[in-house]
């Protein structure tokens, strides 16, 4: 019986590309941080993972080495606890012992082809444009992003859908900012004239089981929420959402893929990096029926991959593998030239400053994007508002910038007067 003999866990800083990291500065700039992890087994095998220490379900402890240390693979590798990077290099260690692909350990295989969706955070509409115009370049037929109280949606819309081809389709995720039925409703009512929009995700709070039963019952987008709030069974027997974001786990995937099998829900899956994890999350898709909606996998942002396969679309969906294992072959070189020593989560990113611009003319300041999420979700500003715009003012040396940059760091400036 093979066992685990050696753990490597190799920290890497890759490089988002320019567009996604002038607009992920406000909110996470660490997804471009890696931890590769290593796996050798006794007979020689090498099996590759990655984790996101700062964002993917479950980091890599140091406890779950020495746990994997010495241990059967086959026996460890269904267990979730041990955090994506090292769940996924026990499994790419596994099917290459045994000369098979990852999905055949998973289940039955359904589908050789699997949907998978182009992703970009919130963006004044210059920049999504961008993106959706170099995704339609890929072979991506779907975009999923963020809707988001400060950037004027209704213009967003209006600029993007007018700017991509008929067939391709938007999904919008609220992350819950559409607070509730009173504020979501009559907004999504009238963004649905967007004949592109495919899915609103959370659009108010999901924990709210009548308001999400009664936006469903109003709206004619589907709608999806994340797994788990309200508890997974609520979700599914009070019929408050059409389908679910999948994240966590293999085990995790499988058992909540089969009770969306059951009750007839779609879903995508949420698997973020680079090319690895994206060719680990199409096994996933290959056996998991329900995985119908595109799988978000956000490994076009990088400027850089350390696999050598090339990721490959068309008509908005990716090959799966049938080489053992994930069927990726690493490029240590590529590693090498972005490897570091771990570090901790830079955020907030220094020398951010936000301003808020109102149509009524009035500013506020804000030094990182949380500031932002707590003044939206708590009403402190009025939400989705026509004509507001959310840009970043540069350092431009002064004492004036600094003054507003140190005092929005404390607490962030609501109202305050206009500069730039």
């Amino acid at each position: 019986m093979a066992r685990i003999k050696d753990i490597e866990r190799i920290w890497i800083d890759l490089p988002l590309k320019e567009v996604p990291f002038r607009n992920m500065v406000r909110e996470i700039p660490h997804w471009s941080l890696f931890e590769i992890c290593k796996v050798t087994l006794d007979t020689g095998h090498v099996g590759i993972g990655e984790t996101m220490p700062y964002y993917t379900y479950g980091a890599v402890s140091d406890a779950a080495v020495t746990r994997a240390q010495g241990a059967s693979p086959t026996a460890l590798m269904w267990d979730d606890t041990l955090g994506a990077g090292l769940q996924m290099a026990i499994f790419d260690a596994v099917g290459k012992l045994i000369g098979a692909p990852v999905w055949s350990l998973l289940g039955k295989q359904v589908r050789q082809w699997a949907h998978v969706g182009w992703w970009a955070i919130d963006m004044p509409a210059d920049d999504w444009i961008l993106e959706c115009r170099e995704a339609v370049q890929q072979g991506y037929t779907t975009f999923k992003t963020k809707a988001r109280p400060w950037f004027d949606l209704h213009d967003q819309l209006e600029r993007l859908c007018a700017a991509v081809p008929d067939y391709f389709q938007i999904d919008m995720d609220f992350n819950d900012f559409g607070l509730d039925p009173a504020v979501a409703r009559p907004l999504c009512k009238m963004l649905e004239k967007h004949s592109k929009i495919a899915i609103w995700e959370s659009p108010i709070q999901q924990e709210d089981v009548e308001g999400n039963r009664s936006l469903r019952a109003q709206l004619s987008v589907p709608i999806a929420q994340h797994t788990g709030r309200p508890a997974f069974r609520t979700q599914l027997e009070r019929q408050i959402c059409d389908g679910f974001v999948m994240e966590g786990g293999v085990s995790n995937a499988l058992s909540k893929g089969r009770t969306c099998e059951e009750f007839n829900k779609p879903y995508w899956l949420q698997w973020v990096g680079s090319n690895l994890a994206a060719t680990f999350c199409l096994h996933l898709q290959a056996v998991l029926t329900h995985a119908r909606w595109p799988a978000i996998h956000c490994n076009h942002m990088y400027a850089d991959q350390y696999v050598r396969e090339p990721w490959q679309v068309r008509n908005g969906q990716a090959p799966v593998p049938d080489q053992p294992g994930i069927g990726v072959t690493v490029d240590w070189k590529v590693v090498e030239k972005y490897r570091i020593e771990p570090k901790p989560k830079p955020y907030p990113y220094p020398g951010l400053l936000l301003r808020l611009d109102w149509p009524s003319g009035a500013c506020s300041y804000f030094a990182h994007a949380q500031q932002l999420w707590d003044a939206f979700k708590y009403a402190e500003l009025p939400a989705f508002t026509r004509g507001v715009n959310l840009t970043r003012v540069p350092d431009d040396g002064s004492e004036r910038w600094r003054q507003l940059y140190e005092s929005a760091s404390r607490h962030p400036i609501l109202y305050g007067d206009r500069w730039s």
